[in-house]
């Protein structure tokens, strides 16, 4: 049984804590020595997984800007090289690099480790781990943790190296090589965003590479590029696609210098948003409906898979002017990915799965969330539709958005959260059910997903779980004027009752 210091650093499928002073309440958890015993303790989950011993495995490390990241780097690496495992160190790095490594010809990983805590506050870190099957499970990571509360690591052979190594140079190049090919321009092969300005937002992360190592060699126009240095502060805004102070300063500037797109990532890279020529916000359900237009012509009639929190509009987008099926499941980017993989392997095809936070994972990318790729697929569409004298956000004019929408957050004032919550659920289920106006959608994976048919309302909320705190989100969106505050109201009556929700 796991300890509840050890418990308490397992954050799903990742591992997350407070590496640095400087937030009251907070306490480092996540230190230099725990760093140390986390590396040894995948190193030898891998030698079991793997059968080999640690001696014959390599592993890469990376890290994002945090300022923490560098001393839990070089503490890792040295860890792990202790039980005589071959360590390649990449400095900087993006997430999805790290999977990469792993199946890259002549680096041949047989695992990786990125030190990043996306989108957090300074003070956090983390570990994100991957072998050559894709990010770990969260049984995966109980396993590791159990390995290190054990803490029993014994090595006879000798030290492994430490290799220093330019991943992200050859990662950019992927893009790079996919661009050209794909675009095909007849005028110039080698710069294919030759008339294209784009603007790139890294947030201080580690993705300022994309307009320096991708954009630039590919012949576009990064002028008005902004926060590409990596900086643990993050002093200009949250690296976050979600956080609207962060989308606002990538729309003014894509304004500002009149460039045809823009483009936002998150901390590590594993997610992005982006912007069009006239600043509006490619995001969130407009983000999906443009890369579900792509992969729908590529595979027509195929299944979009995406988190519970996407638009009634989005469905009829995809079903009704693509042509394809969408499937909504619950929230987490492992859910919507493993959700599709188990959709192909039920011979039911899909070759995107996708969340509202700008997780986007593609079958022809081994279903990694990677920021970059999905990103790059939109370059080379926004390329192609330059040549007709056609825009991105043309391509989903008949996207029906909502007029209003809002999301809530309930905290749950009681130790056994979890089935209070449920409880909420199952009430607010047989609740809904004696209402004449309101229909319980079918095939809900999350929660209980309400359609509200009355005039006065005419849109739909979803109320569920949080995955891991003791929250009850409620997203809520409404297709008339007044309609949200109709719902909200209507809604809240019924939650009077639970006395240990408080907003």
């Amino acid at each position: 049984m796991l300890k509840e210091t050890w418990k308490k650093l397992q954050n799903g499928s990742d591992i997350r804590g407070v590496a640095l002073e400087g937030i009251e309440g907070e306490k480092v958890n996540l230190t230099p020595e725990i760093i140390k015993i986390l590396g040894k303790s995948f190193s030898q989950w891998l030698s079991q997984n793997l059968h080999k011993k640690p001696s014959q495995l390599t592993i890469a490390i990376g890290r994002d800007s945090r300022l923490s990241g560098e001393t839990l780097s070089q503490s890792i690496c040295h860890a792990i090289s202790e039980l005589g495992v071959t360590v390649y160190n990449f400095e900087m790095a993006s997430t999805p690099a790290m999977f990469m490594s792993t199946i890259d010809t002549e680096l041949n990983c047989d695992g990786a480790i990125m030190i990043t805590a996306s989108h957090l506050p300074f003070n956090r870190n983390g570990l994100k781990f991957f072998s050559k099957q894709g990010g770990l499970e969260k049984q995966n990571i109980t396993d590791i943790l159990t390995i290190a509360q054990e803490n029993n690591f014994i090595s006879t052979t000798p030290k492994g190296q430490i290799i220093d190594y330019d991943f992200m140079a050859k990662y950019a190049n992927l893009f790079v090589v996919q661009i050209r090919k794909s675009v095909n321009h007849p005028e110039h092969f080698e710069y294919p965003l030759k008339d294209l300005k784009i603007i790139v937002d890294a947030g201080n992360g580690a993705g300022g590479f994309f307009a320096e190592k991708v954009l630039k060699p590919l012949g576009a126009d990064i002028t008005g590029s902004q926060f590409l240095e990596p900086d643990g502060t993050f002093p200009n805004h949250i690296p976050n696609p979600e956080n609207q102070e962060a989308m606002n300063s990538i729309c003014e500037a894509v304004v500002k210098n009149k460039a045809d797109f823009g483009i936002i990532f998150d901390t590590d890279v594993d997610r992005s948003a982006a912007v069009d020529n006239t600043g509006k916000e490619l995001n969130r359900n407009r983000l999906i409906a443009l890369i579900s237009t792509i992969i729908l012509q590529e595979h027509p009639q195929s299944t979009i898979v995406t988190d519970s929190i996407t638009s009634e509009g989005l469905t009829k987008f995809i079903e009704q002017n693509l042509g394809g099926k969408h499937h909504r499941f619950k929230r987490g980017y492992k859910n919507v990915i493993n959700e599709a993989q188990r959709l192909n392997n039920e011979n039911i095809e899909s070759w995107l799965a996708i969340e509202t936070s700008g997780h986007a994972a593609l079958k022809e990318n081994y279903f990694l969330d990677d920021g970059a790729y999905l990103v790059t697929k939109l370059l080379i569409k926004l390329a192609e539709l330059k040549l007709e004298n056609k825009s991105l956000s043309d391509l989903i004019n008949n996207l029906e958005e909502p007029l209003e929408s809002q999301e809530i957050r309930l905290t749950i004032k009681v130790d056994n959260f979890k089935e209070y919550g449920n409880d909420v659920i199952e009430k607010l289920k047989i609740f809904a059910d004696q209402q004449d106006d309101w229909q319980i959608v079918p095939n809900n994976y999350e929660g209980v997903r309400i359609r509200c048919l009355s005039e006065q309302e005419k849109g739909w909320f979803l109320l569920r779980l949080s995955l891991h705190d003791p929250v009850i989100p409620i997203n809520i969106e409404s297709n008339v004027k007044g309609g949200l505050e109709k719902i909200t109201t209507r809604l809240f009556t019924f939650l009077e009752s639970f006395s240990a929700l408080e907003k």
